[in-house]
């Protein structure tokens, strides 16, 4: 979590009497919807967790009438969203899928007489639904901000907590004393609260994102329209755009407080080929215990390329530190790794110049430490020209804050020659697998490159109900293939995604109930489950088991710790629950950049960043992967920065952004952890879906950055999907012809679009080869052997 403000007030003491108001209280969000929820056996609330520690809270009339006014909007919300899904020809599920209830208006006395004060602001988002900047989402009602004020003014300690996913425009509050992003934790957010109240825990996260009043994020690009997402902004994304037109936000990329306080000493850095190491002394110069993170930055020379004003360069957080001790820190980086792509040239530069090195506790709380400079040109790694047009050029500012060098900055060199680099990768060896698949028939291969599905099902098979041998996984490959067993992929990023209760017949394991819950589960009528094709006769079972799993912290709270060892964790913990279950490769980490504050799944991805995204992300992998026979599947790759009619957006993206930031990400963790999968999006990216990409998934992650594992799409359900608009769904024949192994969650049309590919042409328009589909077996074969036989 993130301490954003702090007068000392807090921790507390001891246990006291409490006056908590706010919608998060009592109904305290653990994480997003959609479905990478999780269905953990309890969720400890803000309120329970409270009494837990052993408060007294002391405004449950206020918590009772707030539920009676939200449950009446809840009431009127499905009522229209029913006439609305009518009307619309849709079935409710599917017309209000990721959508939020509206906040209901509330005139209630703040009258409790407590001795300390919280208001808990909570915000929910989810797949399918992007966010909107009106009040109750990005934007504070006015009855939350008149409340918040009155009792920042009242006459007793109070604090504001953030149980939300994303920013939140704090502008008429930005002021209060004492400001705390709780995140949503998972299943103990409300225990987990309690404990830093009382200082048996502290605060040590930092912003993944920046929180900036509304209308100072970039609105360059566009974001949210049906057809086409342009991406102008280029580069300038984040702190890279507020940074570089001097726009002052409310809380910067990096920033983070605690119960204590740091001081950083002076840095010392040193150059050594293209290596640079940062030294640092951190100190405790507070009272209480608590972590700090060092951050270094670095302003890139403008040539013919323009740069953003600076970008995160590398990161440490330090051990735990008693009050007045001190530590010695180093973060080291490798300086090619803040190389631009040239289209003009198809390769990656470091153009001469200056390079200024900032070190600080934020990305506006630095202090120059070294200038390095680069007597000529570096032309560091020699690409392919792909990816295609995005149509336009790159906005660029007109007036960019200058960047001002200190007289007695200490001065350090490199040369080009050092910054050169030529990554060849090795391809992997598949011998053994092609000499198994070359026997077999063309059935049985277009069968091993799809989900595994039923042939006389009426509808297709869908997330959450499409595996057999794991009740609740989202799917899982073929069991149709002697000799090849099926890999089993629950879904992800909060924990795994199963059913929780399991019944026994005659005829095997089968959900009871349904795999959805809330605002879902009361939309899915009989309508919702004919089009879904769960409508089944009743079934009786002998006996039943459990399948409760542990919802971990959302993706951005994992990510505002900046700590990989800490994501391994989480990742440990993970693996340890898919060993129990029987899961092979885990549907997460998700990690799309938060390119707009509005997407809808934002809360599942990590940050603006992609340095730091992508080291999260290594973390994540490296803690699952250890558990043998376990897996990680990343996603979504690549540029799905939007819920607005994902399955058919093309985003318009240019060559350099793609590849300085959007796909930056997802190599630093190709590189630094081999993830065992990775899942493709929905959208096209210039005209062409991310799926259907030989360019992206054969040129650019198998031969550039030398990826080995499995690449399997999202869940491409024909009958979710539309045909009347202006690009087209993503067809198997085409997707495995490009480079994609599995086609999910895959029905009888999908392999006839593969057949027909090989047999010439697919109505699609695909052609497949018999020597391309045996390479795609071939590499689900792989997989298979090594983590499931």
């Amino acid at each position: 979590m993130v301490l954003l403000s702090s007068d000392g007030t807090f921790p507390l003491d001891a246990p006291c009497r409490i006056d908590a108001y706010g919608a998060g209280v009592r109904r305290t969000v653990k994480g997003g919807t959609g479905s990478g929820d999780v269905n953990s056996r309890h969720v400890v609330t803000i309120e329970e967790g409270l009494i837990n520690a052993g408060f007294d809270i002391t405004t449950r009339s206020w918590l009772d009438a707030y539920d009676t006014l939200a449950d009446a909007a809840y009431r009127n919300f499905l009522t229209q969203i029913k006439a609305e899904a009518k009307a619309a020809g849709q079935p409710p599920i599917f017309y209000a899928m990721g959508a939020v209830v509206p906040a209901p208006a509330v005139d209630l006395p703040l009258d409790g007489d407590g001795d300390v004060a919280i208001y808990v602001v909570a915000r929910d988002s989810g797949e399918g639904t992007d966010r909107t900047p009106v009040p109750g989402d990005v934007m504070l009602t006015d009855d939350e901000v008149h409340d918040i004020l009155a009792l920042e003014a009242a006459d007793k300690p109070f604090l504001l907590v953030l149980n939300v996913g994303g920013p939140v425009d704090l502008t008429p509050v930005k002021d209060v004393a004492n400001i705390l992003v709780l995140s949503q934790l998972g299943a103990v957010t409300g225990d987990v609260l309690a404990d830093v109240l009382l200082g048996t825990a502290y605060p040590s996260g930092h912003l993944a994102t920046t929180w900036a009043a509304w209308e100072d994020y970039p609105a360059v690009g566009t974001f949210g329209e049906s057809d086409d997402a342009d991406y102008r902004e280029g580069v300038y994304v984040g702190y890279r755009y507020l940074d570089s037109v001097g726009a002052e936000p409310l809380f910067a990329f990096g920033h983070g407080l605690g119960w204590t306080t740091f001081a950083l000493g002076d840095a010392a850095v040193d150059v050594e080929a293209s290596t640079v190491t940062v030294t640092v002394p951190v100190t405790n110069t507070g009272t209480r215990p608590g972590k700090e993170v060092v951050q270094v930055y670095v302003s890139v020379p403008a040539g013919d390329l323009d740069q953003p004003y600076q970008a995160l360069a590398g990161f440490t957080k330090t051990a735990e530190l008693a009050p007045g001790v001190g530590t010695e820190t180093t973060v080291s980086f490798d300086l090619v790794d803040l190389a631009s792509y040239n289209e003009a040239t198809a390769a990656t530069v470091l153009e001469a110049g200056d390079y200024v090195v900032r070190v600080g506790t934020s990305s506006r709380a630095t202090a120059v430490a070294a200038v390095i400079t680069l007597a000529e040109t570096a032309i560091v790694r020699r690409l392919h020209d792909v990816l295609g047009e995005a149509g336009f050029t790159d906005w660029r500012p007109e007036a960019p804050t200058a960047v001002e060098i200190p007289d007695d900055a200490p001065r350090l060199a490199v040369a080009a020659a050092d910054l050169r680099r030529d990554d060849t990768q090795e391809a992997v060896d598949l011998s053994e697998e092609l000499d198994f698949v070359r026997g077999l028939s063309d059935d049985d291969l277009s069968y091993l490159v799809l989900g595994d599905y039923a042939e006389a099902a009426d509808k297709q098979s869908i997330i959450g109900q499409a595996a057999s041998s794991l009740i609740g996984a989202a799917g899982q490959s073929t069991t149709r293939v002697e000799n090849v067993p099926p890999l089993i992929l629950p879904d992800g990023p909060a924990g795994l995604r199963l059913a929780p209760q399991v019944g026994v017949d005659e005829r095997g394991a089968f959900p009871l109930g349904s795999a959805f819950g809330g605002l879902m589960g009361d939309l899915m009528d009989e309508e919702s489950l004919a089009a879904l094709g769960l409508v089944n006769e009743p079934r009786t079972p002998r006996s039943t088991y459990e399948q409760y799993t542990t919802a971990i912290p959302i993706g951005t709270a994992v990510a505002q710790t900046w700590n990989p060892a800490l994501a391994a964790a989480y990742g440990d913990l993970v693996g340890t629950e898919m060993e129990h279950f029987g899961a092979h490769l885990w549907l997460a980490p998700a990690f799309n950049l938060h390119r707009s504050i509005l997407c809808g799944r934002n809360f599942e991805y990590f940050s603006e960043d992609p340095l730091l995204s992508g080291r999260i992300a290594a973390g994540i992998t490296r803690g699952v992967q250890q558990h043998p026979g376990r897996g990680v599947t990343v996603k979504h790759f690549a540029f799905n920065n939007q819920e607005t009619n994902r399955l058919n957006s093309n985003s318009r993206v240019s060559k350099r952004a793609a590849r300085d930031l959007y796909l930056r990400s997802f190599e630093i963790c190709v590189r630094e952890a081999q993830p065992h999968g990775l899942m493709t999006s929905y959208n096209l990216v210039n005209g062409v879906h991310t799926s259907e990409s030989a360019e992206l998934l054969e040129t650019i992650l198998r031969e550039e950055w030398g990826y080995q594992g499995l690449v399997m799409t999202d869940w491409v359900v024909r009958f979710m999907t539309r045909t009347d608009l202006t690009h087209p769904r993503a067809a198997a024949g085409a997707t495995v012809a490009a480079g994609n192994e599995l086609f999910m969650p895959g029905c009888e049309e999908d392999r006839q679009d593969i057949l027909e590919a090989l047999a010439g042409g697919s109505e699609s328009g695909a052609t497949l080869t018999r020597e391309r589909l045996q390479t795609q077996a071939a590499r689900v074969v792989r997989m298979a052997w090594k983590l499931a036989r």
